[in-house]
């Protein structure tokens, strides 16, 4: 009985340890099988029994499964050797068709090759016949330029060469046969040179054998004029010298005609190209000598008539040609600024940069010292306006010569002129410009830019009359130019036009404001309108750089007092009947963005938190409504010290009136709720407030 009870008392024990033994890591099997041993005798031959009974259990269901899977896995096996069949044949397939692919691909590399060869010879051809294109007009101009050497038109000839060394050289000057060209032209001036002398000889020679004969014909002629002034207007129809006889001496029409063509011609070459001073001398020397002559009264002519009457009327023909040139180059000016990019002028090289400064009297060192390629400050039409005013000189210049005046009144005829055409003509011109809508920001930080060089360039226009007339400016009498004050008067107006479209473009910006004044939660985050125009207006204060540094200052406080104006507007709105708090936080997060911008310096110079006190009156709003210090500001209104001192009652009250509209609606069960109802009161009680104090204000006033 003991050891079958004994035995009943061990089985179940045993079972446990094999369900640990099956269920356990094999670090923990150690402890469970020396338990079998550390139980009663005969517990192992006993648990071994029930260990082979507990295997061939297993061994079993191990069998049962297997039969189970049996049949799946011999269809298994069928399926793959009817696959292994499939399988070689696609192995064929794939086989052959790499086969066919690779002997396609070589008649494709092959055909490639060719269509490389192809564009890499078109694209030769196309490089070739860009070049050739570039090469051509300085051939054609070349071509030309020998062309009128043989027809012996000298003075195009040096307008050819002018335009070759400062056009077309320029675009070829690192082919050797442009390099041959440019080392041909000082002959061809040379030679220029000494047929034009020689010309020059041969017409003084002429005028001096035929002036007595040409003279008394056209005195004889102004004889059967009636008046002065009729003479005057057919002068220029008459053909002078036409079939003339004088003394049975006949001067041919196609002589004179030659003689005075090549007269015209040789004095637009000396005033224009060459050895001017040469040639000015010498025709100057040679005229006065043969006046010289020709005023020595002969026994049978009398010279002694009165031509007061006669200079009085020259004069008032000056001021008319002035009048007229005034004109026309008022229409030069409107298209050297129609046809200006306004952008600095760029320069790759030496020969651009020697170009430019040929052009206009402009020295900077450190610009100098910059590397290629590099940037002038001004835009193109500095250059050209600067060699046209030269122009309008030299054209003031050849109708004043010859008025027998002296070098100080042609001095001053000069001067008065060119004042007129920079006061007048110019001014206007300028201001034109820059009131045309198509004007933007950028293209007027280039015109104030422009007119500071170019009221630079003044003194040396000032030294090029004075070396034309050789007065000196330290004469008591010399008229000063007026460029002064024409280009500051024009940069006046563009500053004043700067701070005007920046302006615009902000209320542009600010009507894409699209607020929901009845949100509950802002957004978290600023408005996009708002943080385009932060970006914009970084991006122009850049430009506004290369201003002087007030200009840029006053454009920076100016739009950020603007934008500030427009946002308080915005909230102040007639039309806007209802604000949220949740709208307010909105709208605040937008001006803490404005006030960041503020303390960012986008433009430097200010000093302190000047630029952001440009948002102080919105911000003490702000912080008014945002901690509800409605205690404060009531009890410390109207004093210096008062923390905000900026907030005016009546903006107050209106923003007040509007957020409690809101309560009302949006609080239906207002009246359930204790924090509700004490919310509602307090803002009617403000109002009161702050009604009393703005009719107070208001009696007082």
């Amino acid at each position: 009985m003991a050891e079958s009870s004994e035995g009943l008392g061990t089985v179940p024990e045993h079972e446990r340890i094999l369900q640990e033994i099956e269920s356990t890591d094999t670090a923990c099997v150690g402890p469970t099988l020396r338990s079998v041993y550390d139980d009663q005798p005969n517990a192992h031959k006993k648990f071994m029994e029930k260990l082979d009974a507990c295997i061939r259990n297993h061994d079993k269901e191990i069998e049962k499964m297997c039969n189970f899977h049996h049949q799946g896995f011999v269809d298994a096996i069928t399926e793959l050797l009817k696959v292994r069949t499939d399988a070689e044949k696609l192995k064929v397939q794939v086989t052959d068709t790499n086969r066919r692919f690779q002997d396609a691909g070589k008649e494709v590399i092959v055909h490639t090759e060719d269509i490389i060869r192809c564009r890499i010879q078109q694209r030769n051809i196309t490089t070739v016949v860009e070049k050739l294109q570039l090469c051509l007009p300085v051939l054609e101009m070349y071509s030309k330029l020998k062309e009128q050497m043989s027809a012996k038109r000298y003075y195009s000839a040096l307008k050819t060469m002018e335009q070759l060394e400062n056009v077309y050289f320029p675009w070829v000057s690192q082919y050797r046969f442009c390099q041959l060209m440019i080392e041909n032209l000082p002959k061809l001036r040379e030679d220029i040179k000494e047929i034009s002398m020689s010309d020059l000889k041969d017409f003084l020679e002429s005028i001096r054998k035929h002036s007595d004969k040409i003279g008394e014909t056209a005195m004889k002629q102004a004889q059967h004029q009636k008046t002065f002034n009729v003479s005057l207007q057919k002068k220029n129809k008459m053909k002078f010298g036409k079939n003339m006889y004088i003394n049975h001496d006949k001067i041919p029409e196609e002589s004179s005609e030659t003689v005075l063509k090549h007269s015209l011609e040789e004095e637009d070459e000396n005033e224009e190209e060459g050895d001017e001073e040469t040639f000015e001398n010498y025709y100057r020397k040679q005229r006065k000598k043969q006046a010289r002559l020709v005023l020595q009264p002969q026994s049978n002519m009398g010279y002694g008539f009165p031509v007061n009457r006669l200079f009085d009327l020259l004069f008032e023909i000056r001021d008319q040609y002035n009048e007229t040139l005034l004109k026309k180059w008022a229409g030069v000016f409107r298209d050297i600024f129609e046809e200006d990019n306004y952008s600095p002028i760029p320069i790759v090289n030496e020969e651009e940069y020697k170009i430019v400064i040929s052009k206009f009297p402009f020295q900077d060192p450190d610009l100098e010292k910059q590397s290629f390629p590099k940037k002038f400050p001004m835009s193109q039409s500095v250059p050209h306006i600067y060699i046209q005013v030269k122009e309008f000189i030299y054209a003031s210049l050849k109708f004043s010569e010859s008025l027998h005046r002296s070098s100080t009144e042609i001095d001053d005829m000069l001067r008065k002129s060119t004042n007129l055409l920079l006061t007048r003509t110019l001014s206007s011109c300028l201001l034109n410009l820059i009131r045309k809508p198509h004007i933007g920001l950028t293209e007027l930080v280039q015109i104030i830019i422009n007119t500071t060089h170019l009221e630079q360039a003044c003194k040396y226009l000032e030294d090029f009359i004075t070396n034309i007339t050789n007065i000196s400016q330290e004469t008591v009498h010399t008229t000063r130019l007026y460029g002064l004050s024409t280009f500051k008067d024009a940069r006046h107006a563009a500053e004043g036009e700067i701070y005007t479209k920046l302006n615009q473009k902000i209320d542009e910006f600010v009507q894409l404001a699209d607020y929901d004044w009845t949100m509950s939660e802002p957004d978290g985050r600023a408005s996009g309108y708002l943080m385009d125009l932060i970006n914009f207006l970084r991006s122009i204060f850049q430009v506004f750089t290369h201003l002087p540094g007030k200009v840029a200052q006053t454009a920076c406080m100016s739009a950020c007092q603007h934008l500030s104006t427009s946002l308080m507007q915005m909230l102040l709105d007639s039309e806007l009947k209802q604000i949220s708090m949740g709208a307010v936080q909105q709208f605040n997060l937008d001006v803490i963005q404005c006030e960041l911008f503020a303390s960012s310096e986008p433009v430097p110079g200010f000093q302190g938190d000047t630029l952001q006190l440009a948002f102080i009156d919105l911000r003490q709003l702000l912080d008014l409504f945002m901690v509800w210090d409605w205690s404060t500001y009531l009890a410390d209104y109207g004093q210096p010290a008062s923390k905000y001192l900026r907030v005016n009652p009546n903006t107050a009250l209106t923003l007040l009136e509007k957020m409690k509209d809101t309560s009302k609606k949006n609080n239906i069960f207002a009246q359930f709720r204790k924090n509700d109802r004490d919310k509602q009161k307090l803002i009617e009680t403000v109002v009161k407030q702050l009604r009393s104090l703005v009719n107070g204000m208001s009696q007082h006033a």
